[in-house]
């Protein structure tokens, strides 16, 4: 495994030059935290992003402080697109197992001759607490303190979208697909080696073996859920060396004529 590698130039916008306000339910997060193994269940995944969405990402944070974000059935309903009892069964089990999460940080380290030697490996915590209220549904989060540089003060390097976008999606291999695709947005197109897409996706052991499976269990269905509920058109191609996938392409805007039909 090692740093996604992307061919390919994404524009560091600068967050304050863009017009849009925090409760519009932006996700901002900073590309190293894009790139990483996020470890996390599609509703914990729900639950943690609903959460990242109530931080102001533009402020920078005084010495010492530490933000909460609470989020409410109704939020997690909303996004989940569920009943309110689903969603307050839901956001009872995502607590329970969010302090044991952790995300995984991927840096390749190299020589002053800009040669590989091998890769460092940091494992970082989501949240250093993570509280449930019975009866009133609602889970009140406090952030890991080593995380936050990745998700306020950010001014360059990030990737944001808006958490709408997540609405209908029913597969984390779609959710993190978009988070890698919306990293260049502006450039309408990436290519990363097959490698560190199978670590960004965080693939299985069966699934690496084989690019079939990468192909059948990750690409299509993710491609096809983008492209039928997020309004993407979306076009991909394998890259070979010699007989094997080195690396993967991909070609994408938004749908100009709005929706495809489901």
């Amino acid at each position: 495994m090692g740093q996604l590698e992307v061919i390919g130039k994404a524009e560091n916008y600068d967050i304050d030059a863009q017009n849009r306000e925090p409760s519009e339910n932006w996700i901002a997060m900073s590309n190293a935290l894009t790139r990483a193994g996020h470890g996390l269940t599609l509703g914990e995944k729900r639950l943690i992003f609903c959460a990242i969405a109530k931080l102001d990402s533009r402020r920078i944070l005084k010495p010492g402080e530490a933000p909460t974000s609470r989020v409410t059935a109704a939020d997690y309903a909303e996004v989940a697109q569920c009943e309110p009892s689903a969603a307050y069964e839901a956001l009872q089990t995502a607590a329970k197992n969010l302090y044991n999460r952790s995300i995984t940080f991927y840096v390749q380290a190299k020589n002053r001759k800009g040669r590989s030697v091998g890769e460092t490996i940091t494992h970082m915590r989501w949240v250093g607490r993570a509280t449930y209220k019975e009866k009133e549904g609602w889970v009140e989060l406090a952030w890991w303190h080593e995380l936050l540089p990745h998700l306020t003060g950010l001014r360059k390097e990030f990737t944001e979208y808006q958490l709408k976008q997540t609405h209908a999606l029913r597969s984390i291999y779609s959710w993190k697909l978009l988070e890698l695709l919306m990293k260049f947005e502006s450039t309408g197109w990436a290519q990363y080696t097959i490698e560190d897409f199978c670590t960004a996706m965080e693939a299985t052991p069966k699934q690496r073996e084989n690019f079939a499976n990468i192909r059948r269990k990750i690409i299509e269905p993710a491609v096809k859920e983008l492209q039928d509920k997020d309004d993407w058109l979306i076009q991909w191609q394998p890259i070979k060396a010699g007989r094997k996938v080195a690396a993967l392409r991909f070609n994408f805007i938004r749908n100009p004529q709005g929706r495809l039909p489901l």
